[in-house]
């Protein structure tokens, strides 16, 4: 036995996410079909949905009101104030040392946000109070993506999108890269404009200051390349030409990795001192309790989540 292996990790925090969505459903689908150890993970959630899960050897915290029901498709501020609660409780709980990260069930972000919640989303909310200088990122079982930028309207993103955050985008793409045991990790990066501003033709951003920044960056980070043209750079991932892409804005990463891996893809927030997932698909109100709801995603972030709690124990260990 490894000394790795002599000290548990700790167990992850999981959120149900808006009771009144597909959060706890999937979630529940996934308990019943889970074959590793129980007290690998503590659930936050309304009590009638921890019931069942207790009922499968899982460890539970009840939030609200014992009798609390959610009417599926159908949020209000009840169940909303739960999904609040379940965060808060994930989160203080790893600052605590009870937990080594959080898997976050999907919530409305405007049903948050009139219950006092004040960030745009849970990725910034786990960012204050952890710390840390946070990439939102994606990973699927073909698409990795790290974004330089997310929450912010396309024109805000012009003023977002600066060397600091793509430095960081970088460094973060290499970082989970060798999560995945890859020992020299190759990096696309997108351009900014079509075609990745054709030499300054269709834009200048590409050959007045991103290009120059990544053949600097190159001295540290051998495989990142030049920007490339981001209606092809994905498809060259999926080839095999990069192990992660970085994509400048939100929908410029997100619309390949949803389109290819809607029920596969995870989101995973890096560059906090905890590890945070979560599936990357909404609350899903319209085909709630249906009995449609894909667990796959979620399956996956627990999946992700594990895989990097295990490798930051052992890059400390290393280091």
């Amino acid at each position: 036995m490894t000394e790795q292996d002599s000290h548990p990790l700790l167990p992850l925090a999981i959120t149900s996410g808006d009771p009144a969505g597909v959060g706890p459903e999937v979630i529940l689908n996934w308990a019943k079909a889970y074959e590793g150890p129980r007290d690998e993970f503590v659930f936050f959630g309304p009590e009638s949905w921890l019931i069942e899960l207790r009922e499968l050897g899982f460890t539970g915290r009840g939030l609200g009101f014992a009798d609390f029901e959610a009417t599926l498709g159908q949020p209000d501020k009840g169940g909303s104030m739960i999904a609040r609660d379940a965060l808060m409780k994930a989160a203080l709980g790893a600052v605590q040392g009870k937990y080594s990260g959080a898997v976050t069930g999907p919530v409305s972000k405007e049903h948050l946000q009139a219950t006092g919640f004040e960030h745009p989303g849970q990725t910034e909310y786990f960012s204050q109070q952890w710390g840390g200088s946070p990439s939102m990122s994606f990973v699927g079982k073909e698409l990795k993506v790290v974004l330089a930028t997310w929450h912010v309207s396309l024109h805000d993103m012009f003023h977002e999108l600066s060397p600091v955050n793509l430095i960081r985008a970088v460094t973060q793409a290499d970082y989970l890269a060798r999560a995945y045991g890859v020992e020299s990790p190759r990096i696309g990066v997108c351009g900014l404009n079509p075609h990745a501003g054709e030499n300054g033709l269709l834009g200048d951003e590409e050959v007045e200051w991103i290009d120059p920044m990544l053949e600097d960056l190159r001295d540290k980070f051998p495989g990142v390349s030049n920007t490339q043209p981001a209606d092809t750079v994905f498809w060259r991932a999926r080839q095999g030409d990069f192990d992660v892409v970085v994509a400048l804005y939100h929908d410029q990463g997100l619309i390949p990795v949803k389109t290819l891996e809607f029920d596969q893809a995870v989101n995973l927030t890096l560059g906090l001192p905890y590890v945070r997932t979560s599936p990357d698909h909404g609350t899903g109100y319209g085909i709630a309790g249906k009995g449609i709801a894909s667990s796959s995603s979620f399956a996956h972030a627990v999946q992700v989540a594990q895989k990097l709690v295990k490798f930051r124990a052992s890059d400390v260990k290393v280091s």
